[in-house]
């Protein structure tokens, strides 16, 4: 899903723009926690956040070609760990080949209107479902928005394992 698409559907903007304070604050809450987590330190680009609309239909096209997980991660490798700026196309297909993928493809596929068509659906039904932000991880019919809540998520999920 489009964040960008979900924050207009919900006629609201992400706390990375804006207010310069809140901000820098949510910046260093996000590093905070990924420190704590032990994850390396973030690198963040310049600029962020960007327009990753291009990024977003590249990575609904991986997961139709069965590599979803493998481009988010190349994606978010190259946006946090090497403050690459994914709003570029030449950064989306790099990503794309991290992935496995053919990058020219990737980026004749952003363009593809049935990879837009997808793109929509996918951020339409997430604003329908309830999800108000990312990252969003679902337990049954339960949200849990925000890495604050992972481990409240962790702990649902487990006790839904074992029921």
């Amino acid at each position: 899903m489009l964040l960008g698409g979900l924050f207009k559907l919900a006629g609201r903007a992400s706390w990375g723009v804006g207010d310069p304070a809140l901000r820098e604050a949510g910046m260093l809450e996000v590093e905070s926690r990924a420190m704590a987590y032990d994850l390396p330190a973030i690198r963040w680009p310049k600029p962020w956040p960007g327009d990753y609309l291009t990024a977003m239909r590249v990575a609904t096209w991986a997961d139709a070609q069965g590599a979803g997980t493998a481009f988010a991660f190349a994606a978010g490798r190259r946006l946090f760990l090497r403050g690459r700026d994914l709003s570029r196309e030449d950064e989306c297909a790099a990503a794309a080949e991290e992935a496995g993928l053919d990058g020219i493809a990737a980026l004749r596929a952003a363009a593809d209107p049935e990879v837009k068509r997808a793109l929509r659906a996918a951020t339409d039904a997430a604003f329908a479902r309830g999800v108000i932000g990312v990252p969003t991880v679902a337990v049954g019919d339960e949200l849990f928005w925000g890495d604050d809540r992972l481990e409240e998520a962790a702990t649902r999920l487990r006790s839904a394992a074992t029921a």
